[in-house]
């Protein structure tokens, strides 16, 4: 197989065919308007041909700054929320030992942590509890430099660096990524020294992955960056791409009263791929009083909890399931011979199979049920794999956003809770809605 692959097939008793092929010229157009640069939000659309566009020295560049990160420190934190964390988060989880948080860390092999995205004091405390006397560096990821969550816990870290190897050496073991010219981070990276890349004006937070936002962390974790990339430029190239099926189906299922969508995998190493998702398409699409709002499960643990509702509850609902065709190890199931479990009727088989009759009869039951289905066949989880996933998911946003008639690249309705929270905290310059704000409560 040499793409991912989409099928519709389990859609078709609630949408039709002609249906589907009635969407097909508004599809074609939605991709020429993102190709022409002629839609709305058009200002980004750098995240189009990144990786293509991405050259050498770059990701040299890359792999340098992550080379030196890895040998000077047991933990790297990357500082960032939204498009600035779940991008590289979603691939590293993928491709990691679940239980890697269990094995110590060392120098050259650090281990990834995550702050910024949160405003969780204890998490906070409990991080920089972990982080005292050990060996770490940090990764900033803010165009502005500004935003406060990210903002709050790059002061704290930084503050920490500093006072446990001193001013200079924490230089050395800090990387921002930021404007190329403007804000607060930039001014302060460049006063002080550290290693920088850029996040292009043209390229929004939740399309940055492919970019140094995601590449970076990606490459400090250890993994391949260049196999990302080559996947995602397959993908941003293949003549044949399921972009358009994907994005004609789930706007067929949105105009038939489907108005949620539901991200399964039978892959608990894909739980971040669909937070990513979820920003992806949630920001992306939600708009306007219209969109479809995504969720996710990890079946099958959430079969146990969510699947009732998804069987029999209000029939608003379709699920797009991502199947992974090959494992990375074998585990067989034993012959017990008391077989109290009941299980030597699958004794001998590996786990993969009962899982996939899992995936197989899920889908079945769903279907039956009233659930449309469409299912994302995903050959493996490496890096080449990601990458043409992580790119089928963004040119399927962007066309299917156009189809819906919405600005896919901005988010507007992301700054009225930090209006809000800076009025409550009396902010200088918000001092009229501090006094509205006030008079509300």
């Amino acid at each position: 197989m040499n793409a991912i692959k989409v099928n519709v097939k389990n859609v078709l008793a609630t949408v039709s065919e002609s249906q589907l092929k009635a969407l097909e010229p508004c599809a074609a157009a939605a991709a020429e308007k993102l190709h022409s640069g002629t839609g709305a939000g058009n200002d980004f659309l750098g995240w189009l041909h990144l990786p293509s566009a991405t050259d050498e020295a770059l990701v040299a560049d890359i792999e340098a700054a992550a080379a030196r990160l890895r040998q000077s420190c047991e933990y790297v934190v990357c500082v960032g929320i939204g498009g600035s964390y779940l991008g590289a988060k979603a691939v590293i989880e993928a491709l990691s030992n679940q239980f890697e948080a269990y094995k110590p860390a060392t120098v050259g092999n650090p281990k990834i942590l995550f702050a910024g995205q949160n405003i969780g004091e204890d998490y906070l405390y409990e991080l920089q509890e972990l982080l005292h006397g050990r060996q770490f560096g940090i990764i900033v990821i803010s165009k502005s430099g500004t935003t406060t969550e990210p903002a709050i816990a790059f002061r704290l870290l930084k503050e920490q660096l500093e006072a446990e190897i001193g001013k200079a050496e924490a230089a050395k073991r800090i990387v921002a990524i930021t404007d190329a010219q403007r804000g607060a981070l930039r001014k302060l990276a460049t006063a002080e020294g550290y290693t920088t890349f850029v996040i292009a004006d043209n390229v929004g937070g939740r399309f940055s992955v492919l970019s140094p936002v995601g590449l970076l962390p990606i490459a400090v974790a250890g993994y391949d960056i260049r196999a990302l990339l080559e996947g995602a430029t397959k993908m941003e190239q293949d003549s044949a791409s399921p972009v358009a099926t994907y994005a004609i189906a789930r706007n067929a299922l949105y105009q038939a009263g489907k108005k949620i969508e539901i991200l399964v995998n039978f892959n608990p190493k894909l739980h971040y791929l669909a937070e990513w998702w979820k920003q992806l398409y949630g920001e992306s699409e939600g708009k306007e009083h219209k969109g479809i709002f995504p969720a996710a499960v990890d079946d099958t643990t959430d079969l146990h909890s969510m699947g009732q509702w998804i069987q029999e509850g209000e029939r608003t609902i379709f699920e797009t399931v991502i199947t992974v065709g090959q494992q990375r190890h074998e585990v067989r199931i034993p012959t017990d011979a008391d077989d109290l479990d009941g299980l030597n009727y699958i004794a001998g088989k590996r786990v993969d199979e009962v899982n996939r009759m899992a995936t197989i009869g899920t889908i079945l039951a769903h279907v039956d049920g009233g659930v449309p289905v469409l299912t994302i066949d995903l050959p493996a989880l490496t890096e080449f794999w990601l990458g043409q996933l992580i790119y089928f998911f963004e040119k399927a946003c962007g066309v299917s956003g156009y189809i819906l008639d919405v600005n896919p690249f901005n988010q507007p309705g992301v700054e009225a809770y930090k209006r809000n929270m800076f009025a409550l905290l009396c902010k200088p310059g918000y001092e009229e809605e501090s006094k509205a704000i006030q008079a509300r409560l």
